[in-house]
């Protein structure tokens, strides 16, 4: 196993945001993103470092980059670091397959969830009203199950703290009616593209998350896309509804910490060494399956 990186040292190079998982740096007119090894959970990052999982969040999000790019275009110039500029050829043994460039659009402030399964909060919410996110869905649903048809859930993109669950109206509000419904039907699209593609591999993409931005009118998909961070991944073989299903995502240590007597509110425990040696087998086993290729 690998030894994990916990933070990146660009000298020269403008670091221009520093996310939970990811180091921006800005280029000009790109931007140089670059995936740590780093985990959050319950809005904090973790102490400890999973071994692998920038590369595998910056090779899936590239593949799904391809793969998805007739349903919407998206900020990927390259992740191939031969294909960088000059100046960043220095740092390639960092950058290699943790790292893509991007051009710069403006972030739309929404994260545009998709649910397609019944699970995590929508379940519990469901079990309480008989809706998910204000949208009211038909009774005797079950824990696991598949929606009549997949929603869009939107919610804030909070910089500290919690993102809370909006209405379509209000995101309409925020945006503007035309783009709202764009980012809607494309989310949608999405979905429905990636989750055709993971079931013929044998996984279910129960729900997930985008962002977009605007490069002067045009829509663009931007961050990571279908990776375990952002998706909620089950597997086809062993899924049956009525119950909670096994977790190939980031799902696997959220449910660790829910067993610990960490209060969420304190800095969080260290993950112990059997927990970060499944977590990264599940990332990597997630990528392999996905894209069909035997290694990073």
């Amino acid at each position: 196993m690998e030894k994990p990186l916990a933070d990146i040292s660009l000298p020269g190079v403008p670091l221009h945001k520093k996310g939970k998982v990811r180091n921006v740096y800005d280029l000009g007119d790109r931007l140089l993103i670059v995936a740590t090894d780093r985990i959050s959970a319950f809005d904090f990052i973790l102490p400890s470092l999973i071994p692998g999982k920038g590369k595998v969040l910056t090779q899936l999000s590239s593949f799904w980059f391809g793969t998805t790019a007739l349903v919407c275009s998206n900020h990927l110039v390259t992740a191939e670091v031969e294909a960088f500029p000059a100046a960043l050829k220095k740092h390639r043994r960092i950058l290699d397959k943790r790292s893509m460039l991007v051009r710069k659009t403006s972030v739309v402030p929404i994260e545009c969830v998709v649910r397609g399964y019944l699970a995590g909060s929508g379940w519990k919410e469901y079990k309480a009203t008989g809706k998910v996110c204000g949208i009211k869905l038909p009774k005797g649903l079950v824990e696991s199950d598949q929606l009549p048809e997949a929603v869009f859930t939107p919610s804030t993109k909070a910089e500290v703290g919690h993102d809370e669950n909006i209405s379509f109206r209000e995101m309409e509000k925020r945006i503007g009616s035309a783009l709202a419904q764009k980012i809607r039907k494309v989310s949608l699209e999405l979905y429905h593209k990636a989750l055709l593609h993971a079931l013929n591999k044998g996984i279910i993409i129960a729900d997930t998350k985008f962002e977009f931005g605007l490069d002067g009118e045009e829509l663009v998909l931007i961050d990571e896309i279908f990776t375990p961070d952002s998706s909620r991944f089950w597997p086809l073989e062993t899924y049956a509804a009525g119950r909670g299903q096994p977790s190939l995502d980031k799902q696997f240590v959220r449910d660790y910490l829910e067993s610990t007597p960490w209060d969420k509110t304190s800095p969080p425990p260290p993950l112990p060494a059997p927990i970060v040696r499944q977590t990264a087998k599940r990332y990597l086993d997630i990528y392999k399956k996905l894209t069909g290729r035997s290694e990073l």
